[in-house]
């Protein structure tokens, strides 16, 4: 513990917060105490370690505070942890659990073990019998974390479940009654509004259409599944809470007659839309992300030859399936912002970087991109319920969460969720170098310098991941290290089930990993034998994304545990960064500048930063408009009589 206190009293921590320092210290008085029961639950068989967990519980329900059963509580999960699955605690996995029981979000970097330190608030907080959600990214984190730690759950007599996508509503239900329950902050979401929705339809005496819409006819589906929003622990936090709260959580309506007349429009838009030239027939806004038809796009469209079944539409609305259908061709690219498997359109979520199965974009922007790409037009749904991920999160009574990279967003957590951000000190010291910079005038001179690199240190038999923004990035560069005859593994959206094993490998001696992403991929990097004698892991950015947090993840792979490790950044001035943060006038002129200028321009990295900010402010303002709207949308239906999270009864 001397280390964990000396690192709190030292003027170098990075713990910016004086407040958090001084929380931080406070906690730490209860990790020594948590180690004096240590001696007397060793000496308990398994059976008498259960028992005392029930004695916990009975405590707890008999209206006892947690916080006075907290250090008892945690030891326990400790042992537990050391029997069953011979994982001990450290000592600030045991300051992270303290910050999450304190309803923080605690910052523990990438390989501090936050899988583990979870357990110690989902036990304490399931003491009280009301239910504990764990919400993370994805199902495959979700069964995996469960099943890894299920095993201290029922040591200490807890019951574990999973809510998994392809799931009945019985086997949810029986997930939902389990003392802890993992799933998706997408499946709970989801799970919320359709049993907003059967309760409604059981009052209006529709059960039966509910269950047919919802592919549930058992009678005992009939009940809702989910129990009382008491606490939830929320694993990459920044992610869900900040990045996926643009995107409302919506349950969509069954189509009318009018909107399945509405996909042959979509097809001939899409086949049209290349006729229309920028400036010429239409604006585009770069910050906004919308297109405009100008007064001359307008009358192109009226002189286009279209199918006898338009002549009932409106020509506003022909305008607005053409703008449409240009915005996607223009800016909505295969293998960068989704793909086509079996016929589907599935998007690419772009701060992980998997499949975001079940997603579709709104206001028509779906259905225009399967348009263009030839495969069957789905029609675009109204809405039967809807929740926003703040919302959602907002009903718990307990929230807290965990993440490698909150920091930077602690404002925004702290405003709307009530969440402090507290940064954990690591377990041992972050000795990750970071290498100079490198910003080059075009793309192509990027790419040269990022493939002598990969081969210079390749030859040393450094194992190396490099990051990359989309999926056609990451196989162009696949195929330049192909060429020059570097083996190397690929880690996106289009090699989803390989996952685990390929981030497992990717310290290795040797082994050159290519990711789109590394946010909420869950597995740890270890060093193989002999790396850390020449260096340990070596991270490459290729570009910058569009939140620090991302690349912020990317880089917390190198230097995990102490382990050696550097990272470097290339950058170009034909990046996309520039231009969707700095705008098209100066992204021109700098990109015109780098043709002229090859070498390296690393003294122009501040502009990437600046467009960087420019993008999160962006996001940020998106994210406020939709809490304001829904707020205003809320108030409107609850003076109305309605529940604020259904559309209108018989949508």
């Amino acid at each position: 513990m001397s280390s964990l206190f000396d690192f709190l009293g030292s003027p170098l921590s990075s713990l910016s917060s004086v407040a958090n320092r001084w929380r931080l210290a406070n906690w730490a008085k209860l990790v020594p105490r948590i180690g004096e029961l240590e001696p007397e639950l060793l000496k308990l068989n398994d059976e008498q370690l259960r028992k005392r967990s029930l004695s916990l519980r009975y405590r707890a329900k008999s209206g006892e505070p947690l916080s006075k059963l907290l250090v008892e509580a945690y030891a326990l999960v400790r042992e537990a942890g050391r029997r069953t699955i011979n994982m001990r605690h450290f000592d600030v996995q045991l300051l992270g659990g303290i910050a999450m029981f304190r309803k923080s979000i605690a910052e523990m970097q990438t390989g501090e073990g936050k899988t583990l330190a979870a357990t110690l608030p989902m036990y304490l907080y399931a003491l009280v019998g009301k239910g504990c959600h764990l919400a993370t990214v994805n199902d495959y984190l979700a069964r995996r974390d469960a099943d890894w730690m299920a095993p201290i759950y029922r040591a200490l007599g807890m019951t574990v479940g999973v809510v998994e996508t392809q799931m009945s509503q019985d086997d949810r239900r029986k997930a939902y009654q389990c003392d802890v329950t993992y799933g998706t902050a997408k499946e709970f979401g989801f799970d919320f509004l359709r049993d907003r929705l059967l309760l409604r339809r059981i009052s209006e005496g529709q059960s039966d259409l509910l269950g047919g819409m919802l592919g549930h006819g058992s009678e005992s589906s009939e009940k809702p599944v989910q129990g009382a929003a008491y606490f939830a622990l929320v694993d990459e936090a920044d992610s869900i809470l900040i990045d996926e709260a643009r995107t409302p959580l919506i349950i969509s309506a069954l189509p009318t007659e009018e909107q399945k007349l509405e996909l042959e429009c979509y097809r001939w838009s899409a086949a049209v839309a290349s006729q229309f030239i920028d400036e010429e027939d239409y604006e585009f806004d770069h910050e906004k992300k919308t297109v405009e038809l100008t007064f001359e796009g307008r009358l192109k469209t009226r002189t286009l030859d279209k199918p006898p079944e338009l002549d009932t539409m409106g020509m506003v609305n022909i305008y607005r399936f053409i703008e449409r259908s240009i915005l996607v061709q223009r800016e909505y690219k295969l293998d960068r912002q989704y793909v086509v498997r079996d016929g589907e359109i599935v998007i690419v979520d772009e701060f992980t970087g998997r499949l975001a199965e079940g997603r579709k974009w709104r206001e028509g922007l779906h259905q225009a991109v399967e348009a263009m790409q030839g495969v069957e037009v789905t029609v675009a749904t109204g809405q039967a319920a809807r929740v926003t991920i703040q919302d959602f999160f907002l009903r718990y009574e307990k929230l807290a969460g965990m993440t490698g990279t909150a920091i930077d967003s602690a404002a925004e957590l702290r405003r709307i969720y009530r969440c402090r951000v507290v940064p954990i000190p690591t377990n041992r010291p972050a000795i990750r170098q970071r290498l100079r910079t490198q910003v080059f005038g075009t793309e192509e001179t990027k790419w040269k310098a990022v493939v002598e690199e990969i081969c210079q240190l390749h030859k040393l038999g450094r194992p190396m991941l490099i990051g990359t923004r989309s999926i056609d990035k990451s196989e162009i560069l696949s195929r330049i290290l192909t060429e020059r005859g570097i083996q190397h593994q690929i880690l996106n959206a289009n090699h989803i089930a390989a996952e685990a094993e390929i981030v497992a490998q990717a310290g290795t001696q040797g082994r050159v990993t290519v990711s789109t992403n590394m946010a909420g991929r869950g597995t740890d990097i270890k060093l193989g034998e002999g790396v850390a004698e020449i260096g340990g892991l070596h991270v490459i950015l290729t570009e910058m994304h569009d939140a620090a947090r991302i690349d912020r993840q990317l880089i917390g792979r190198c230097g995990r545990q102490g382990d050696p490790g550097t990272f470097r950044q290339y950058l170009a001035l034909d990046d996309d960064l520039l231009l969707a943060g700095l705008g098209p006038k100066k992204s021109d002129r700098l990109e015109a500048y780098g043709k002229k200028a090859v070498t390296s321009l690393d003294y122009l990295s501040y502009l990437f930063r600046r467009a960087q900010r420019r993008i999160e402010r962006r996001h940020f303002r998106q994210r406020r408009a939709l809490m304001y709207f829904e707020k205003e949308r809320k108030k409107m239906q609850q003076q109305m009589g309605q529940d604020p999270y259904l559309d209108t009864p018989g949508a």
